[in-house]
């Protein structure tokens, strides 16, 4: 089988597990390099677009895609307030928020792993 070949039957499965299968699913979601800091930037509480760009240094464009992907896939909720100046906040959704346990596992692990490499180096 040519690598083309095995490129494709990989990504037509994958779209026919997604639902299905626990890791083709959360893939899935999690799709875009910034999903996970988007998340852990929100793990805290509701922030403005404005200080999510400040804190992860994205693209304007960039947050704006993967924001409204996250809100697509239900992991985050965008409130507009219009009372006084207008404003926009993203926040957890229920689903977003049992996220959590999950970033704390990928924060111990990569600690471990930052720890691994440093030792590897010396």
């Amino acid at each position: 089988m040519e690598i083309e070949q095995i490129e494709e039957t990989t990504k037509k499965q994958g779209k026919e597990l997604f639902g299905i299968c626990p890791y083709v699913t959360t893939q899935t979601v999690l799709q875009g390099k910034w999903a996970i800091l988007i998340l852990y930037q929100l793990e805290n509480g509701p922030v403005r677009f404005n200080e999510l760009l400040r804190r992860i240094d994205i693209a304007q464009g960039t947050l704006s895609n993967q924001l409204k992907y996250l809100e697509k896939e239900g992991m985050i909720r965008r409130n507009v307030y219009t009372e006084g100046v207008l404003r926009v906040e993203y926040e957890l959704t229920p689903i977003g928020e049992k996220f959590r346990t999950v970033l704390q596992s990928i924060e111990k692990w990569g600690n471990e792993y930052i720890t691994y490499l440093k030792a590897k180096h010396l």
